[in-house]
C-alpha cells in the first residue's frame, strides 16, 4: 500500500466533524461571501461617510524640492561667478470651497442614508446566511432520521421474510407470501442506500456551507422550540425587518442625489492660499532665511450653459428616486405578503407534526395488530405490507413535519431580523 492510499483510507475512516447548530452558524458568518461582501460594504459606506464629512474642510498640500544645474550664475551684487549649487524649494498651499451650491450637505445626507443600507443589507445578509445554514443543518438531521426510518423499515421487512418463510415451511403460506416479502426487503434495501445518499450529500452541503473540506454530523438540540407568539409581527416587520430599512435608506440617498444634481446650477465660491520659501542653503538649516513668497486667492466660478448636461443629471436622479421609492413600497407589500405565508407555514407545519404523532402511533399499533392476526392466518400478506407500508409513511411525515416547522421558523426569523 502506497503512502497515498495509506493516507486515503485513514481520511475515510476518520469521523466526520460533529457541530451543533450554534457551531455552524458561526463558522457560516465567518467564510461565507455574501457575509463578507456586505461587511466590506459597510466598511466603505463609513469611509464614503467620513469623505462626505471631509468636503467641509481644507484641502492642504505640501511640496519640497532640490535642484541643482551645471551653469554657474552671476551675483548681481559683486558680479562675481558662483559656481553652480542646489536650491531649495519648500511650498504649503491650501484650498477651501467656501459656497458649492449645498452640494457638500446634500452628499453628506446621501452618504448616510447609503451607510444606513449597508448596515441594514449587511444584518439581511446575516440572517439570510443564518437561515441558509439552519436549512442545510435541519435537512441533515432530517437525512439522519430519515436513514434510522429506512433502517427500521428493512428489519421490519426482514422480520417479515422470516415469518413468512417459518409458515411457508410449516405449509400455512402460499410461494406468493414468500416472493411478496422478498420484493419487500429489496425496496426497503433501495430505500435505505438512498436515504445514506442524501445524508452524504446533505453532510457535504453543509460542510461547505461552514467552510469544512469534508462531511459535517449535526448534532440535533433536544429541545424543540414551541410556537412563537405572532401577535405585532407584522407591524414589527414592516417597521423594522432589515430588507426594508435598507429599501427606505436607499430611497433616502436617492432623493440627496436629486438635491446634488440641482447644486449645479449654483455658483462655486472658493478660497486658496499658498506659500513658497526658495534658497540655496539646506532646508533643516537655513529655512527661516528663505525668501517668501504667498499669496491669497478668492474664485468664483459658474456654469451658465453647458449643453443640457445639468437637466439630464437631474432627470437622471429623478428617475432613479422613483424608481428606489418603488422598490421600497413593493417590499413592503411583498413582507407583509411573506409574513402572512411563513405565519401560516409554521402554524400549518406544527399542525401537521401533532397529527404525524398520532398517525405513527396509529400506524404501529395497526402493524402489531396485522402481524398477530397473520401469524394466526387471519389476514394475508397483503394486509401486512400495507400495514408496514402506512407505518413507514407515517414515520417519513412525522420527520418532515418536525423539520419543515423549523424551517419554517428559521425562515421567518430571517424575514424578521431577530430571533423569535
Amino acid at each position: 500500500m502506497t503512502v497515498m492510499t495509506a493516507m486515503v483510507v485513514l481520511a475515510a475512516q476518520q469521523p466526520p466533524l460533529r457541530v451543533t447548530l450554534a457551531e455552524a452558524v458561526r463558522r457560516a458568518l465567518e467564510v461565507q461571501p455574501a457575509v463578507i461582501q456586505a461587511r466590506g460594504d459597510v466598511r466603505n459606506a463609513s469611509a464614503g461617510e467620513r469623505a462626505a464629512w471631509g468636503a467641509f474642510l481644507p484641502t492642504i498640500t505640501t511640496s519640497s524640492s532640490a535642484a541643482r544645474s551645471n551653469v554657474g550664475r552671476i551675483d548681481q551684487v559683486t558680479g562675481r561667478a558662483v559656481p553652480p549649487q542646489y536650491t531649495y524649494t519648500v511650498g504649503l498651499s491650501a484650498s477651501l470651497d467656501l459656497f458649492n451650491g449645498f452640494r457638500r450637505e446634500a452628499n453628506q445626507r446621501a452618504a448616510a442614508a447609503t451607510s444606513d443600507a449597508a448596515d441594514a443589507g449587511f444584518v439581511t445578509k446575516r440572517y439570510e446566511t443564518i437561515f441558509g445554514t439552519q436549512q442545510l443543518f435541519y435537512n441533515a438531521l432530517a437525512d439522519a432520521d430519515l436513514v434510522r426510518v429506512a433502517d427500521a423499515q428493512l428489519k421490519r421487512a426482514q422480520q417479515q421474510l422470516q415469518v413468512v418463510t417459518d409458515k411457508l415451511r410449516a405449509g400455512s403460506a402460499t410461494r406468493s407470501d414468500s416472493l411478496r416479502a422478498e420484493v419487500d426487503v429489496g425496496n426497503a434495501r433501495l430505500s435505505l442506500l438512498q436515504a445514506r445518499a442524501n445524508l452524504a450529500t446533505g453532510q457535504a452541503d453543509l460542510g461547505r456551507q461552514i467552510g469544512v473540506e469534508a462531511e459535517v454530523q449535526a448534532v440535533p438540540d433536544t429541545v424543540l422550540a414551541p410556537l412563537p407568539d405572532t401577535t405585532g409581527l407584522r407591524a414589527e416587520a414592516l417597521a423594522r425587518a432589515p430588507q426594508v430599512q435598507q429599501a427606505d435608506a436607499q430611497a433616502k440617498a436617492a432623493r440627496a442625489q436629486i438635491w446634488v444634481s440641482r447644486s449645479q446650477y449654483w455658483p462655486t465660491l472658493s478660497l486658496s492660499y499658498s506659500d513658497n520659501r526658495q534658497g540655496p542653503g539646506s532646508p533643516f538649516n537655513n529655512f527661516s532665511s528663505y525668501p517668501e513668497t504667498f499669496s491669497w486667492r478668492f474664485g468664483l466660478s459658474w456654469t451658465l450653459f453647458n449643453g443640457f448636461t445639468r437637466e439630464a443629471n437631474q432627470v437622471a436622479a429623478s428617475v432613479d428616486r422613483d424608481v428606489a421609492e418603488a422598490h421600497a413600497a413593493d417590499l413592503r407589500r411583498q413582507t407583509n405578503a411573506q409574513v402572512t405565508q411563513q405565519v401560516a407555514a409554521l402554524t400549518t407545519a406544527g399542525t401537521q407534526m401533532d397529527i404525524s404523532r398520532a398517525n405513527v402511533a396509529a400506524a404501529s399499533e395497526d402493524l402489531r395488530v396485522q402481524q398477530q392476526r397473520y401469524r394466526v392466518g387471519v389476514a394475508t400478506i397483503l394486509d401486512l405490507l400495507t400495514s408496514e407500508a402506512n407505518l413507514t409513511q407515517a414515520e417519513v411525515s412525522l420527520v418532515q413535519s418536525r423539520y419543515n416547522y423549523l424551517i419554517a421558523r428559521a425562515q421567518l426569523e430571517a424575514l424578521v431580523g431577530r430571533s423569535l
